[in-house]
Formats: structure tokens, C-alpha cells, sequence
């Protein structure tokens, strides 16, 4: 039930936080995030840390009056709905089913299948179906036609309940990968701890920060408003509700050894099911020297499951670490997974990859060394990296990555696949024209298109490819 004042209304602040639970499961920008907890902190903050949270909050779309033209969340399976609706009509005759559970939605199809005596073990068209003797002994009076048609719908519903299962566990996958356990934090936990939630909030939403296309590196999504907030916690606060987002040493050693116990089994179920996803999408033709993508490959995929590998990965050897136990990796030692590369992106490098992926091709692959059927010690990865002239503890191969400093915040970039844009309404037309997608630009919007580029909206350094 809802907490309500004696007058009726529900506190400010309460909304507040339940508003920046609900970000943890969408794509904030820090800036927004910012602007939420000023609000939830109201009272509370000192003088300088209101100036570092409006130094963020000062460019939120509620202070700026616009919005991004990037998306504030990630893209969400379609549940089941239209299915139901149209096997609602056909049968005739209404079941309560929840379209966006797999389970409830197989259910669903199990029960509307009694009538003409369907299971989903038994969905095959030509080897499953009964005959017009059949029907007739069950007492059914359907015409072929019609008996073919509820069969039809009903495959089609187990099978959507299979696409259904599979894409929202990707992309609960993908939510691990870029902000740890923080969509499971259950809102009343939430808001029991206003500055834990505060640093849980804004942290993630710096993690989830679009990749740029630059030679940079992506930026450290600790910045001096996230330390700030956890600093904020020094004081006595929920220490494993930031554990679920942040599984390093200043973090890990507030918590019980009990507790480091339970967060090491997290991270290793999620290592352990992301890196069979990604056996299951593995190209043996792929060259692990570059990761170059090839056509045919569904990279978006690849590049997030690896993110959630990699992630698990990092948070499993925090662990080890704040346990004293890294020396398992003496048994076992499985390693990270590089993503996939677009050949334009390497060619700005002239030709140069990440010299981790080195260590990547001269090791097993992970999920053979996590399944047993591949040795990789611990020795086997050091042996690598000083081949590849990489410290493997620094790197975060057989240790924590060493820690990055703080870095100092910077205003969200509007991007259109990566490049930055100088304005969001342009943002918002040149990604609809399919500029930069590696597509044909859309007819229709091409002199638009054309037209912003010429006018110096683009304002970071693009990729040049060499003329004969």
C-alpha cells in the first residue's frame, strides 16, 4: 500500500524516489538523474555538494525546457497481447493470462487448446493434428478449416511464448551488464535510503552512457557527483543495495563475509548463463585477432551479452578478492570476451585493435573453460598478457581492474550512432534520414539531411577514409 500523509497526499520526496527506482530500469541521463536527487535531497545536501549536483542538474531536460532526441529507455520485448486478442476472438471465450509473462502466456494457449485437444508438446501441423475421425470421436463441430485455424494460432502463441522468453532474458542480461543487480532492488528497500538510492540512481545512469564512436576509450562512469553520493553513505547506509551496482574494494569491505559470499554466487550464475548465450552465438569464422564483424553476424547481441560477461566477470573477481581467494584462478581462470568491431571504427585506428583481444585469441574460449572441457590457469593468462605487454592484474585479467580516477562530468552528448550532435532536434533528423547507420539515406529526407551536415552539426571528429 501506498504511504500517504494525514491530508492524503503522497510526500514529495516519495515520488521522487519511486521515480529514480523506475530509472534503474530505463535510460536516465545523468543530467535527469541529477536534477532527482537534488529534489529527494532537498534540505539535506551541503553547499558544496548542491553546486556539484547543479553543476549535472543545470542541463536536465526539466531546467533546459527539451528533450533528447535519444531514447529513455531500452528496447522492451513485445509481449503477447495481439496474439491473445486475436485467439480471444477465435475460441470465442475469454482467459485471464498476463501477455508479458511467458509462463502465464503458454498457459494461456495450453487452455484455449482443450478444446480441440492441443498441447504445446504437441505443435507439429502435419504429425499433431487429428483427423476428421478424430475430431468427430472428440466430439468437436469444426470444420477442417476451422480446426486448422485455432491450431495455427496456437503454435503461433508457443512459439511467440519461446521468442518472448528468450529476448526478455537478454535484455535482462543487457540491464546486468550496464547497471549490475540494480533492477532487482526492491522499491521499499529503495526507499528506505535515500543516499544509498541517490548514488545507486545516478551511478547507473552514468554507466548506461551511449558509447561514442572516438579514439578515446569510453569514459570512467565514476565522476565527482558519483563520489560525492557515495561518500554521502560513509555515514551509515545500506552498503549491499550499493553493492548490487558498484563491487569494489571501498564498497565490498562494508559488507559481511556472508554477504561477499552471496554477491560472488550472483556474479557467477550471471557469468556462467551469459557465457553459454554467447557459445550458442559464436562464429568459428570470426578472427579473434581483430573481432571485425562479418555479414550474417548480430552483433548488437554479441556486444551485449559480452558486456554482461565481462561485467560478471569483474564483479566475480571483486569478490574473490575482498575473500582472499584469487588463488582459485590457479584451477580455472576463464577470460574476458571482446566485442564485435565495425571495420571503419578499426580503420581509424589505422588498423590497430585493442591489445586486450590479443590476450582474448591466445586464450580458450571462456565458456569452454567454464564448462570444463578447456584448461586455462591463471599462469596460462599472465603468460598471455605479458605477450600482449598488459599487466594482468592492472587490466583486470587475474585481479580487479585497477581503479580509474574520478573523472570530472561532462554534459550528455546527443548522439546518432555514436558522433555527437550539436543540437537534438538535428540529432532527432538526421538518425530518421539514417544518417551515419550504414545505410542509404532515406530519399525523402536527404537535402535535410544534407543540409544539417553542410551547417556544422556534427561537432566530434568522424572516421576519413583514404582516397586513391
Amino acid at each position: 500500500m501506498e504511504y500517504r500523509e494525514a491530508d492524503g497526499r503522497v510526500p514529495a520526496r516519495r515520488v521522487v524516489l519511486v521515480e529514480l527506482h523506475g530509472s534503474l530500469d530505463r535510460r536516465y541521463r545523468p543530467e535527469d538523474v541529477a536534477d532527482l536527487v537534488l529534489r529527494a535531497l532537498d534540505g539535506s545536501v551541503s553547499r558544496r555538494e548542491r553546486v556539484l549536483l547543479e553543476r549535472a542538474a543545470k542541463h536536465s531536460a526539466r531546467r533546459q525546457g527539451w528533450f533528447s532526441s535519444m531514447s529513455a529507455d531500452y528496447a522492451r520485448p513485445v509481449g503477447g497481447a495481439r496474439q491473445v486478442a486475436a485467439a480471444t476472438r477465435l475460441f470465442d471465450r475469454t482467459v485471464e493470462v498476463d501477455p508479458d509473462d511467458p509462463e502465464s502466456l503458454l498457459e494461456f494457449a495450453a487452455t484455449m487448446g482443450r478444446d480441440i485437444r492441443w498441447t504445446p508438446q504437441r505443435t507439429d501441423f502435419l504429425a499433431d493434428r487429428l483427423n476428421r475421425d478424430a475430431r468427430e470421436t472428440a466430439g468437436m463441430e469444426l470444420s477442417k478449416r476451422q480446426y486448422n485455424r485455432r491450431f495455427r494460432m496456437l503454435r503461433r502463441i508457443a512459439a511467440k511464448t519461446a521468442t518472448l522468453g528468450i529476448e526478455q532474458d537478454k535484455r535482462r542480461l543487457l540491464m546486468v551488464g550496464v547497471t549490475g543487480f540494480g533492477t532487482d532492488i526492491p522499491l521499499e528497500r529503495f526507499l528506505a535510503d535515500a543516499d544509498a538510492a541517490c548514488f545507486v540512481a545516478y551511478f547507473t545512469a552514468r554507466r548506461k552512457l551511449r558509447r561514442e564512436f572516438s579514439l578515446s576509450g569510453r569514459e570512467n562512469p565514476f565522476d565527482e557527483i558519483a563520489a560525492m553520493s557515495l561518500k554521502r553513505c560513509l555515514a551509515g547506509s545500506d552498503w549491499w543495495m550499493v553493492a548490487q551496482v558498484r563491487a569494489s574494494p571501498d564498497v565490498l569491505e562494508h559488507l559481511s563475509e556472508q554477504e561477499r559470499g552471496r554477491l560472488l554466487g550472483q556474479w557467477s550464475a550471471v557469468m556462467r548463463h551469459s557465457a553459454d548465450l554467447l557459445r550458442e552465438r559464436w562464429n568459428p569464422d570470426t578472427d579473434r585477432t581483430t573481432m571485425i564483424v562479418r555479414r550474417g553476424d548480430d552483433s548488437t547481441t554479441w556486444n551485449n551479452l559480452a558486456t554482461a560477461y565481462n561485467a560478471a566477470r569483474s564483479g566475480w573477481l571483486a569478490c574473490l578478492a575482498s575473500l582472499g581467494a584469487l588463488d582459485l584462478l590457479e584451477v580455472a581462470c576463464p577470460g574476458k570476451t571482446m566485442r564485435l568491431m565495425a571495420s571503419d571504427l578499426v580503420a581509424w585506428h589505422s588498423g590497430d585493435v585493442d591489445p586486450n583481444t590479443a590476450v582474448w585469441a591466445a586464450l580458450p574460449l571462456p565458456w569452454e573453460v567454464l564448462d570444463g572441457s578447456a584448461d586455462c590457469t591463471r599462469t596460462e593468462v599472465e603468460a598471455a598478457c605479458r605477450t600482449a605487454k598488459l599487466d594482468p592484474e592492472r587490466s583486470g585479467w587475474t585481479a580487479p581492474a585497477a581503479r580509474r580516477g574520478v573523472a570530472v562530468f561532462r554534459p550528455t552528448p546527443e548522439l546518432v550512432h555514436g558522433v555527437s550532435i550539436a543540437d537534438p532536434v538535428w540529432a532527432g533528423l538526421l538518425r530518421r534520414a539514417g544518417v551515419f547507420s550504414g545505410k542509404h539515406i532515406k530519399p525523402e529526407l536527404a537535402d535535410d539531411a544534407t543540409h544539417g551536415l553542410a551547417s556544422g552539426v556534427v561537432v566530434s571528429d568522424l572516421p576519413i577514409k583514404d582516397t586513391p
